[in-house]
């Protein structure tokens, strides 16, 4: 009972404090920070230029604010790996805000060269392995489900870099409807909280899973403006972090084919990005009318709402899958 009312209180509080946050942001947002939308997309999408962008800081201020009262109070921890969390989930907020500013800036959708994001999730991605390393950690990939322990050697670190930076562009990719990168977030970090806060044998997963339901609550609270209509959008700010984070709690909790079930949508859209590519590239033809999937299917005539609907539900049942998976059985 004491760790449901803990992960109650979480959410709770992040909730009301991202509510609180957006508030008073959103509207300065408004003033000096408007989305601008690529020339490809149809008349509907272009309406939305104007709507201020860089909203995913109202949920990572929520969270960061949240949990550095509950350090102060004594209700967390700070654990090696807690830091590590927290130092993915801000640095990669950062180079998303560095991104959406240069955007924002230029008045056109030229922000960071793919060069210069790649270069510096990567850097974000190193500093990661080598303290998570030095912290006591094995290079090994451990499924515990199936009986399977597979030591990785140097080749960990490239698994994990590729991890992060997969997973940060993932969710940065899906972010194209109104509540959709953040309703599928709200499902996949409510997956890996119960599975972190199952994870007895590492150490500050407990304090991890109430980072995790902070997030979770000050998600909820940022929907409240990005659902449809949107008032707000949470930019490469918001998905960059939550890709990133989600990877790095799947690497600590020691669940990385449970992340994969988890992440499958996201997995999907990018798929489907690749697939055009390599076709236009190879082929010179298009195998969807437009890409990431999401917009596909604006394409073929449906309705925003019902498209995030859809997503929603997927998401669900993979992440539903994933913690009778991860741990259950």
């Amino acid at each position: 009972m004491l760790v449901m009312t803990k992960a109650v209180l979480a959410i709770m509080i992040g909730f009301i404090v991202a509510v609180i946050i957006g508030l008073i942001v959103i509207p300065m947002l408004k003033k000096k920070v408007k989305q601008v939308e690529s020339t490809y997309l149809s008349k509907k999408h272009k309406e939305k230029s104007g709507t201020p962008t860089m909203g995913g800081i109202i949920f990572i201020l929520s969270s960061l604010i949240t949990m550095l009262i509950l350090i102060i109070l004594k209700k967390v921890t700070i654990s090696t790996n807690l830091f590590l969390v927290l130092f993915v989930f801000l640095s990669y907020a950062l180079i998303g805000f560095i991104d959406d500013y240069l955007i924002i800036k230029r008045k056109n959708n030229i922000g960071l060269t793919e060069i210069q994001k790649l270069s510096m999730q990567a850097v974000v991605a190193l500093i990661f392995f080598y303290v998570y390393m030095h912290s006591g950690a094995e290079a090994i990939l451990d499924i515990h489900t199936l009986g399977i322990t597979i030591n990785m050697g140097w080749f960990y670190g490239i698994f994990i870099l590729f991890m992060l930076v997969a997973s940060s562009n993932a969710v940065n990719i899906t972010d194209g409807l109104d509540g959709l990168a953040g309703g599928l977030a709200v499902i996949a970090y409510l997956a890996f909280a119960l599975i972190s806060w199952n994870s007895f044998a590492i150490t500050g997963t407990e304090d991890i899973a109430i980072f995790i339901f902070v997030l979770v609550g000050s998600l909820i609270g940022f929907l409240v403006f990005n659902t449809y209509p949107a008032k707000v959008f949470m930019g490469d700010t918001g998905s960059l972090a939550l890709g990133a984070t989600l990877a790095a709690i799947a690497i600590i909790t020691k669940h990385e084919i449970t992340f994969i079930v988890v992440m499958l949508v996201f997995i999907f859209e990018t798929v489907v990005c690749l697939i055009q590519i390599i076709s236009m590239v190879f082929f010179h033809k298009k195998v969807f009318l437009m890409t990431p999937y999401h917009h596909h299917m604006e394409k073929l005539g449906w309705k925003e709402t019902d498209i995030v609907k859809v997503f929603w539900v997927a998401g669900l049942v993979l992440s539903m899958s994933a913690i009778i998976f991860g741990v259950w059985l």
